[in-house]
């Protein structure tokens, strides 16, 4: 069926509109900086510079940071060879695509609203589709997933996830064939997988939307295996072939999954019903927004906010279950919902983080529509003359006002991801006990060198969690080393490797503390065992080979300084240990090789070649 002109224009200016206030609302993105884990994502790592087969097969392989992403690794890699090491160009890329979503979205509400509203109310389906989108695109819980480089994975997926959305909706038109629409439908599917695992509940959402609004399947649970059920269901099988090896990938490849000793199932159950509550809840109320809600020690169902939040749901449930008939839009709004947020909420948890921002990305569409439904609605009565102009007026005078509100909310929230004192002091502002908060916002500055203010904040942070996540300890005992304080920083590395004895970048740390402390042996043992721990860790292999050169062992630290160089030929202090052991053991020709070598990496260190034992031969600082 060939639509109406002004319906065709309206399919095009609509979107366009709306991609363009979006970009609008998120410009102060483009002065922003690389914050939090952007550092070791992007800034330290010189893996995915580029779309050579090596950085391919990095992007193919790695779990960096989180989970399996690697269309999300490709696109980062398109950054950098457009881009350089600009921050700017990153956050363009980010901005477009999240405005590409706003107008996909309209899309898919736009169908749906037309599907689910009366006759009168969905002529005004366009009115409300805009709402919706706006409502989606502009609220400040978005920023997060749009004004930080590293959360690239929540608009890319989302844009597939439209896609896939859109093209699942299409394949229901009477007047196009449905199988290669459903083939595209999948395919976006399996590429938003690929962007981010997050979006893995999709196929329960097309099973909602297949009882609401498009009734392919009946709610009299008889009628499942009819022959038109049975088609339903059996075109979810790919979708969910996808999601299965999506997750399990996903699962496997997460770093540091929370242990379920330390929050058995009764936590992550509350934890989940938290979730469900919160969102909602920011939704409505989109005021003390922080980049990180920290997970506190002990979670409790019988604790006031996750007792308070498990019966909210419990009411929610029974509330949209109980009007099931008068109102399916509510239990397909409340099912779709639980479902999207049911894989982040905490069943399965890693990081310090109870609940996040970005988390919200795609969980909380339902409201959206939802909102631009009453829109809708109120537009219809209007037209129809069941609701007088004035008060339809007032009403969307009201929307309009709402609707500006999270634009002005966003405007600021973004410009709060600019850099990390920033960051951090706003997330400390909204939660003063915030022991990670500290913990990163004194390893900023420590970057910049304020040392002193830095241990200040690494100490509240310890003060208010002694159990802290891991790397509070780490960069603590950096600092100290770089001040001199080496007992202190030793007596950190030490307790750090007491919770996390797997952690090689801190063992070698420790072994190079040893080696300023004078206390080689020490030191050696502990590089022998991050060695062990990771054969190709170039640094350890370095300062382990520097360390029993001072032992009077060169002959023995001549193969460490081999495999190093194997591992990372740039490396100047590798060629530096290499030749000094080389003359150690008289070996004067060979020596000379790593002399003319180091010459051109760095000349200054063979003035050195007599002197002390330099380290570390790698400072990095992770979060």
């Amino acid at each position: 069926m060939r639509l109406p002109v002004a319906s065709r224009r309206l399919h095009v200016v609509a979107p366009l509109a709306l991609a363009l206030v979006t970009l609008a609302a998120f410009a102060p993105a483009l002065s922003n900086g690389f914050v939090w884990d952007d550092a070791a994502n992007i800034v330290t790592n010189p893996h995915y510079r580029g779309l050579g087969w090596a950085e391919l097969r990095w992007m193919l392989t790695t779990h960096l940071m989180g989970p399996w992403i690697p269309l999300t690794w490709i696109t980062l890699g398109l950054d950098y060879v457009v881009f350089g090491m600009k921050p700017a160009g990153y956050h363009l890329t980010n901005l477009l695509l999240h405005a590409a979503n706003a107008a996909l979205f309209y899309l898919a509400a736009r169908r749906l609203l037309g599907l689910a509203l009366p006759a009168a109310a969905a002529r005004a389906a366009p009115l409300g589709a805009a709402t919706a989108a706006l409502v989606f695109a502009l609220h400040p819980l978005r920023a997060e997933s749009v004004a930080w480089v590293t959360e690239r994975r929540d608009v890319l997926s989302g844009l597939f996830f439209f896609l896939a959305l859109i093209a699942y909706l299409r394949a229901g038109d009477a007047e196009v064939r449905r199988r290669p629409w459903l083939a595209a439908s999948v395919g976006c599917y399996a590429l938003a997988m690929l962007a981010k695992p997050i979006v893995m509940s999709l196929p329960f959402v097309l099973v909602i939307l297949d009882f609401y609004p498009l009734g392919r399947l009946s709610p009299r649970w008889r009628e499942w295996l009819s022959p038109g059920a049975r088609a339903a269901w059996t075109e979810k099988v790919p979708y969910l072939l996808v999601a299965l090896i999506g997750g399990a990938i996903a699962y496997v490849a997460l770093d540091q999954k929370t242990p379920i000793d330390q929050y058995p199932l009764p936590a992550r159950i509350a934890m989940l019903l938290y979730s469900f509550a919160f969102y909602i809840w920011k939704t409505l109320l989109p005021l003390g927004i922080s980049p990180l809600y920290e997970l506190p020690p002990h979670v409790s169902l019988l604790a006031p906010r996750f007792l308070v939040s498990g019966v909210a749901v419990a009411l929610a449930t029974a509330v949209t279950w109980g009007l099931r008939r008068r109102w399916p839009a509510g239990l397909a709004l409340w099912a779709s919902y639980c479902v999207m947020v049911a894989p982040i909420g905490g069943l399965v948890h890693a990081g310090p983080q109870l609940v996040a921002s970005r988390y919200s990305y795609l969980p909380c569409l339902g409201w959206a529509v939802l909102a631009g439904a009453g829109v809708a609605v109120v537009a219809g009565a209007a037209h129809c003359g069941r609701l007088r102009p004035a008060f339809a007026g007032l009403l969307f005078a009201v929307a309009g006002l709402a609707i500006a509100g999270l634009a002005t909310l966003t405007w600021g929230q973004v410009q709060s991801w600019h850099d990390e004192d920033t960051l951090w002091r706003l997330a400390l502002e909204v939660d003063p006990a915030c022991a990670k908060c500290y913990g990163n916002l004194a390893a900023s500055l420590d970057t910049r060198g304020y040392y002193t203010e830095a241990i200040k904040d690494f100490e509240r942070a310890l003060t208010l969690r002694p159990d802290a996540f891991g790397n509070e300890r780490r960069n603590f005992g950096l600092v100290l080393f770089r001040l001199g304080r080496l007992p202190e920083a030793i007596s950190q590395f030490r307790l750090h490797l007491e919770r996390y004895p797997w952690d090689v970048e801190v063992r070698n740390y420790l072994g190079v503390t040893l080696m300023h402390a004078g206390q080689m042996e020490a030191a050696a043992r502990q590089l022998q065992e991050a060695v062990r721990l990771d054969p190709h860790h170039a640094a350890a292999l370095t300062n382990l080979a520097l360390a029993v050169s001072a032992l009077g062992r060169p002959a023995e630290a001549i193969p460490y300084l081999q495999r190093a160089i194997q591992v990372n030929p740039t490396d100047p202090l590798s060629r530096f240990g290499l030749a000094r052991a080389y003359r150690a053991v008289g070996n004067g020709s060979a020596a000379q090789e790593q002399v003319e070598v180091l010459n051109r990496l760095d000349p200054r260190l063979i003035g050195e070649l007599d002197a002390p034992v330099p380290g570390p031969s790698q400072n990095r600082r992770e979060r």
